[in-house]
Order: C-alpha cells, then structure tokens, then sequence
C-alpha cells in the first residue's frame, strides 16, 4: 500500500495543477476572482466546504494520532494540504505513515 499512497500524492500533486493552471491562464491570478469562482454556483460551492470540512477532520486526526505517538508531525502534511491540497496531503501523511511502520 505505501506505493500506491506515494502514487496517488505526486497524481494528486500534479492534476488539480492543470485544472488550476487552466483557470489562472483564462482568469489572470487575481485571488478574489479566484474565491468568487470557488462559490459561483451551488456545486462549486457544495465541493468547497465538503474540501473545507474534509481538510479540517485530516487536521483533527493527525494532530490525534501524533498525541498517541502513532503518526509523524502532522505540520508537513497541514502545509502540503494549505498549499498543494488534500489530495496530495492525505496520501502522502498515508504514505510516511506506512514508511515510519515499515521502520518499527
């Protein structure tokens, strides 16, 4: 399973880029074009806040399991979701999960 953890971050590291790369080439990066778009209709919307909520309970369970000694430092991962997104950050916190067994 680690591999595949490894697999699915670096694909979702680089897909949501090209949608992204895609509506800043159309749109010029201007942040509040950016927001407005995010929330311009009710399914955007509705992928948002389930983005939102979901990072926030990924935030919730790795400072969880890092009290219980039994995931690395959750810091990585909350900077990876911040700026590359959950679907990058959730397989990758997986994958050094995995890695950090394999070395008990």
């Amino acid at each position: 399973m680690k591999n595949i953890y490894l697999i699915l971050a670096i694909v979702g590291g680089i897909i949501p880029f090209i949608f992204l790369g895609q509506f800043f080439e159309q749109e010029g990066f201007k942040i509040p074009n950016f927001i407005r778009a995010l929330f311009s209709n009710g399914a955007s919307a509705g992928f948002t806040t389930d983005l939102v909520i979901s990072s926030l309970v990924f935030w919730i369970y790795i400072f969880q399991a890092r009290q219980k000694s039994d995931g690395p430092s959750p810091y990585l991962f909350i900077v990876l979701n911040l700026t590359v997104g959950l679907s990058c950050a959730l397989p990758a916190y997986l994958y050094a999960r995995e890695k950090a067994g394999d070395n008990r």
